[in-house]
């Protein structure tokens, strides 16, 4: 009995020091050789877990609107953080500061969120803050 249930706490211990590294790291989808610093116009938010996503439509260097997705901490965390729907409206002009997706698609995951009136909002998640321009 007692080898049965040291069996069954060591299982029910492995099994849920396992479900937090079943989550993806930075490392696995974003290159930190490739920061990214987009200005742009916020066209949608997603806050949900266990991250939010931030949709811009960026011009590019022809003028052409470019489409980005850039992936934010949880809920909890950019409250905590001072991002909320009435300090970041759709339609807001912002700056993200970050890390592009390995895989070169339009897709990154951000740092910070630099506002028209100098405010720098931490985005939380994967990736750390930056402070004043520097990793």
């Amino acid at each position: 009995m007692r080898t049965s249930r040291a069996v069954a706490v060591v299982g029910l211990g492995l099994l849920l020091a396992a479900a937090p590294m079943a989550h993806h790291a930075f490392s696995a989808e974003f290159d930190i050789d490739k920061p990214i610093n987009l200005r742009g116009t916020l066209t949608k938010w997603e806050m949900i877990n266990p991250h939010s996503w931030f949709h811009l439509d960026v011009k590019s260097a022809d003028g052409a609107v470019v489409p980005w997705m850039i992936e934010g901490g949880s809920p909890n965390q950019l409250i905590k953080g001072g991002v909320t729907k009435k300090s970041l409206a759709i339609g807001t002009e912002l700056i993200i500061e970050g890390y592009q997706a390995k895989d070169g698609t339009n897709k990154g995951v951000g740092r910070n969120i630099l506002l028209a009136d100098g405010r720098r909002l931490s985005l939380g998640g994967s990736a750390n803050p930056l402070t004043n321009n520097k990793p």
